[in-house]
């Protein structure tokens, strides 16, 4: 079999689209499905049934696909420290993820990198699009807030973000700690409520996770990010719920004040995710190894 035939084959099989998996191999579409019919005629078996969206594999494919991946994978891996520069740098990263984790974060971790000579462009926008460009390519690394599923892309977590009930000093004298222990969000109701969606996502969570219920009014504001909320809640615009980490320094300081702490805070997993087979790409390793370690003191 040709591997460069093999190569194509895993791409779209990962991809689960002839275009995406062009993109990835730097071919073009009419090329990727006559390279994928030549190894159907080769093999004289049907890999990929041809849907309004995308390819699914056959059975045949996915038989094909576990015993080339990890052969293709070492072997790409061998081509790229075969490179006459040493330097992991030589490509950009393109690095996707939630603004405020990516610039609170992120973009300090990755500082160091940059001094080294890490030449990075950095996308924000919401998981569910991130992760598509991820498949189409348009991304090296994603952060996610959703565990990321299907064959085109490889996840480990990277860290958990805890949320906590806030307010700001104006909000918080009002409100009666004890009661709100003893009565839940019974006595939130005429409170503002301050989110970054209409459908306030994770105001509901929180309380869907602490009060069993959800929350019973909609948002007197709505502005589509979390620092943007945070900026709200302190000047008294209402109550939110956000990441602990975005609004330690307003906690530190007394500007925001936690309305509930419980035993056991409602948290959420990010993920970072890559294209599946892409880890041996040297800038991909260096900074995904880099991020691993740094998420370790958020």
């Amino acid at each position: 079999m040709d591997l460069t035939h093999l190569r194509t084959f895993l791409a779209v099989h990962r991809a689960g689209s002839l275009t995406a998996a062009a993109r990835q191999v730097g071919l073009s579409q009419p090329t990727v499905t006559a390279q994928v019919r030549a190894l159907e005629k080769e093999l004289g078996q049907q890999l990929f049934q041809r849907k309004p969206r995308g390819v699914v594999p056959t059975s045949v494919a996915d038989e094909l696909a576990a015993e080339v991946a990890s052969h293709i994978d070492a072997l790409a891996a061998i081509a790229q420290r075969g490179l006459p520069s040493h330097d992991p740098f030589t490509k950009p990263l393109h690095l996707a993820g939630p603004a405020e984790l990516t610039t609170t974060r992120v973009l300090p971790a990755l500082a160091p990198l940059v001094d080294q000579g890490l030449r990075l462009r950095i996308s924000l926008g919401l998981s569910d699009e991130l992760l598509a460009g991820l498949v189409d390519g348009r991304f090296d690394l994603v952060i996610s807030t959703v565990r990321p599923r299907g064959r085109a892309i490889g996840a480990v977590p990277l860290t958990d973000e805890e949320f906590v009930l806030v307010a700001g000093r104006s909000w918080a004298s009002r409100i009666d700690r004890k009661q709100l222990i003893e009565e839940g969000a019974n006595c939130l109701r005429d409170i503002p409520l301050v989110s970054y969606a209409e459908d306030l996502p994770v105001i509901r969570r929180y309380w869907r996770t602490l009060f069993g219920t959800r929350p019973s009014g909609i948002a007197a504001l709505v502005v589509p990010d979390l620092r943007g909320v945070l900026t709200a809640v302190v000047a008294g615009s209402g109550i939110s719920v956000l990441p602990r980490y975005l609004c330690t320094q307003e906690l530190a300081s007394g500007a925001l004040v936690v309305l509930l702490d419980p035993k056991i805070p409602p948290i959420n997993t990010l993920y970072l995710a890559a294209r599946t087979g892409t880890d041996h790409a040297p800038h991909i390793a260096a900074v995904r190894r880099h991020l691993l370690m740094q998420a370790r003191l958020w």
